[in-house]
């Protein structure tokens, strides 16, 4: 039976689970119960359900249709990915485009009941959509059914591999330290506890790693701090002696993971802080006391790096420099005898330099390395099935990153591997332009990466080009890397850029089709000057890899920014090339000479 094939049987499986509940349509979300972007495969139900495997995506059905929306990094790929199965893409953020509660409200009519499983989303989202529902002549929603467990019959349990302590000598601060910080917070916001449900958050306040989730070193559990106590809700075979032992003089108690819900229940304090954007809605609903509902203040704390962590970050940036200078080097000379490698050819290529790397503990997300038209899809991953040779001409778009002890890298470069349009040129000027200019910005502490994403874009709007992805976002301390909630964004994102925060920098252009350029660096906010106005910031760069200058139409750029990338290589230059070999070096020296 083919994947389409399969998707739709699994509809009529759902519809069955619908018809007996007296449902008329159900949603799934991208997320677990602790509201993760990337979720262990037991709550991939979304993907289960419509077939479409991208990080982002809610998929609704209803008992005669279904529908799955997601945004612009994976239009291509899911028109793709649905082809043959009853699911139509709605895409996000364009034009005519229906919110899921109006399609619903299409679809079923007034006085219809929706269903979505309240384990799987925030409480902020149940919300949203109730009062969306609402406005739909009624429509109500029910919040305790996963059909999920009824109809996937194989799937996944809970994961259960052991964590690990992660040392002091990476993190910098010990965990007994950020509890006082976490009860320090929470008091000045007149809050008595907290439960911490995000999976990074409670791995970088325990210092502790697992690896329950493809590429992100977390595990899954909860943390209930209160003012007396600190309990980690776990699955208890994930727990070595020497972990059990380390808690425990930490402070840390341990109760089952499935006891979590009993625990609020019995919480004693007078009130609990809950972030609604975290916790999810069965949860909050179980809630005695009286909830203060504010962000997580733990997420601030992650984002802003420790001396230890920053020096961490750099070590692992120079060993991910030196593999890439690595493999650049053996691209360029397989171009050049006529061996074409294939994009998974590249992927594997790339992995295997990293993994000679002291401290390698795997990639930090699956591979983008997309030839022509496939680096025109944002997150493409190339297959056995997709994959292509590359050719000596056109572009490669290759965005990677790997996991090492001591920090957490992503790079993006577009390569030449041969003669390019005139267009290409252009527009891979136009994002390097973008990209130089974020890294030039000096701004006011405070100011929020919204503020600041119109650089990037300035110069492609002129011209009448745009990307719809972010420009940017935080990078954790081998740690998840996506880290919020600071970001680059054209939509208003209020939370501050401060000194101690990395935030990458990679705008990019897509045109279908054709090809996709991005370039991308992770860059360290730190302190510029202070002066009678404030105190502001500025970038450096933490990714140690030359940009491509082949492409560079040097007419466009200013003195300023001709400046930056000279700059840039000759620290580039400088940095690795002590710990290269005399071809690599030769290859560097070429790549990092001045434009």
């Amino acid at each position: 039976m083919d994947k389409s094939a399969i998707v739709n049987q699994r509809l009529e499986d759902l519809r069955e689970v619908m018809v007996r509940e007296h449902l008329s349509a159900f949603i799934f979300p991208s997320t677990d119960p602790h509201q993760s972007e990337y979720v262990a495969d037991h709550w991939k139900g979304r993907e289960f359900i419509s077939g479409f495997n991208g990080s982002a995506g809610t998929a609704v059905v209803t008992l005669t249709s279904a529908a799955l929306w997601t945004d612009s990094r994976y239009f291509l790929a899911a028109e793709e990915q649905l082809r043959g199965t009853e699911f139509q893409l709605m895409k996000l953020k364009m034009e005519n485009t229906p919110t899921i509660a109006e399609w619903i409200g299409k679809e079923c009519g007034p006085g219809a009941e929706v269903a979505v499983d309240g384990k799987v989303n925030s409480t902020s989202s149940v919300r949203a959509l109730i009062a969306d529902l609402r406005k739909q002549g009624g429509i109500t929603l029910r919040t305790n059914l996963d059909p999920l467990a009824q109809i996937w019959q194989d799937r996944p349990t809970i994961p259960g591999n052991p964590i690990e302590e992660y040392p002091l000598t990476y993190a910098g601060e010990a965990t007994n330290v950020k509890i006082t910080r976490v009860r320090q917070a929470l008091r000045k916001l007149h809050a008595d506890g907290m439960l911490m449900a995000s999976l990074d958050d409670i791995a970088w306040t325990l210092n502790l790693r697992g690896s329950d989730v493809h590429c992100n070193p977390v595990f899954v559990g909860y943390l209930l701090i209160s003012s007396a106590a600190v309990t980690l809700y776990i699955n208890r075979e994930k727990l070595t002696p020497e972990v059990m032992t380390y808690l425990k003089g930490e402070g840390v108690g341990v109760d089952d993971y499935e006891n979590v819900q009993k625990g609020l229940k019995d919480y004693f304090e007078y009130n609990i802080l809950l972030d609604p954007d975290e916790v999810n809605y069965t949860l909050f609903s179980a809630v005695t006391r009286e909830v203060i509902e504010v962000e997580s203040p733990v997420k601030q704390m992650k984002t802003i790096k420790n001396e230890t962590e920053i020096a961490g970050f750099k070590q692992a940036m120079l060993k991910d420099g030196i593999a890439m200078v690595k493999f650049l080097c053996w691209l360029d000379k397989q171009i050049s005898e006529g061996k074409m490698p294939t994009e998974l050819t590249v992927d594997e290529t790339l992995t295997s330099l990293r993994a000679e790397q002291p401290l390698f503990r795997g990639i930090s997300f699956d591979t983008i390395a997309g030839y022509e038209a496939h680096g025109a899809i944002v997150h493409y991953e190339a297959t056995q099935e997709s994959d292509v040779p590359l050719k000596p001409e056109g572009f490669l778009l290759l965005d990677s990153g790997a996991q090492y002890l001591d920090g957490t890298t992503d790079i993006t470069r577009t390569i030449a591997l041969g003669p390019l349009t005139e267009e290409q040129k252009r527009v891979y000027t136009l994002v390097l332009k973008g990209h130089i200019q974020i890294e030039l910005c000096k701004f006011l502490s405070g100011a929020s990466g919204t503020q600041l994403d119109v650089l990037a874009r300035k110069d492609m709007w002129r011209e009448g080009l745009n990307y719809l992805h972010g420009t940017g976002h935080g990078v954790g301390s081998y740690l998840n890397v996506h880290e919020g909630p600071h970001q680059f964004r054209m939509e208003w994102k209020p939370a501050p850029l401060v000194a101690g925060m990395t935030i990458t920098d990679e705008p990019g252009i897509y045109l279908a089709g054709k090809f996709g350029v991005r370039i991308e660096n992770t860059l360290l906010i730190k302190p510029y000057m202070e002066t009678e106005f404030g105190k502001f910031l500025q970038f450096e760069s933490l990714t140690l890899c030359p940009i491509d200058k082949k492409p560079i139409i040097k007419d466009m750029l200013l003195p300023e920014e001709i400046n930056w990338l000279n700059q840039y290589h000759q620290r580039v230059l400088d940095t690795l090339s002590p710990r290269l070999d005399d071809d690599e070096i030769s290859w560097l020296q070429e790549a990092c000479a001045p434009l």
